[in-house]
């Protein structure tokens, strides 16, 4: 059956705008982009395949090209409407920030940087300089490594930092191919850095990983040295 014979108050669109989008599932909110379904399948049955597919949305969205127009039923029209989504939703959490808006919740740094680093193919490492009131100053990825590990610079975040006349200091990278979980590596260099930044009376107070289907804040997990 095809979703405009559906009763209106199951159609992912009038849903949406009766209850909120807060309410709508992931296959609900992904069929609105999509639009159509083909042949076989509505949207939202189009949606619910590409979702169990590649494992979630995120995943979905930071896919290859090749892998996602190789699905039956995407086209490079559906494509570009999936890839314009995940472009308006980095842009939005943009411009929050730059609004002046504190960093004062770790879901919302978890959401800023995640938007930042969830396509990146390789191994980086981003630096968010704050000021005082945890406002966001600066943000740029110092480092890019390979697909497993990146080498990263103390004395270069350091002077990074210096230049922005930053405060505090978030640091995050990517685990492209495998979960957030931390490394022994990952603890050893957060250790590391945060002793470098009290030499400088510079507060290290997180370090966000991206991995394929999770965000981790050391700060949030209460792992040390935080």
């Amino acid at each position: 059956m095809a979703i405009k014979d559906w009763h209106e108050d199951d159609r992912p669109r009038e849903k949406l705008l009766k209850l909120g989008a807060a309410q709508l599932s992931d296959a609900e909110i992904l069929a609105i982009f999509l639009r159509i379904g083909t042949k076989d399948y509505s949207a939202i049955e189009l949606a619910r395949l590409l979702i169990e597919r590649f494992g979630s949305i995120a995943e979905l969205l930071a896919a290859p090209k090749e892998e996602v127009l190789a699905c039956h039923g995407i086209g490079m029209a559906k494509y570009a409407q999936m890839q314009a989504s995940l472009e308006m939703g980095k842009r939005y959490l943009d411009s929050e920030l730059k609004s002046n808006k504190a960093l004062d919740r770790s879901q919302t740094v978890k959401d800023y940087v995640a938007s930042q680093l969830r396509r990146e193919s390789r191994e980086v490492f981003a630096v968010l300089c704050l000021d005082n009131a945890l406002r966001l100053l600066h943000y740029e990825v110092l480092f890019t490594g390979g697909v497993s590990s990146c080498s990263v610079c103390i004395k270069q975040v350091l002077r990074h930092a210096l230049t922005h006349a930053a405060s505090r200091l978030i640091i995050a990278h990517n685990h492209p191919q495998v979960s957030a979980a931390p490394s022994a590596a990952d603890d050893t260099l957060t250790e590391r850095l945060k002793e470098a930044c009290a030499l400088i009376d510079l507060q290290l107070i997180d370090h966000i990983i991206v991995g394929r289907n999770q965000v981790l804040s050391y700060a949030e997990q209460g792992r040390a040295p935080f």
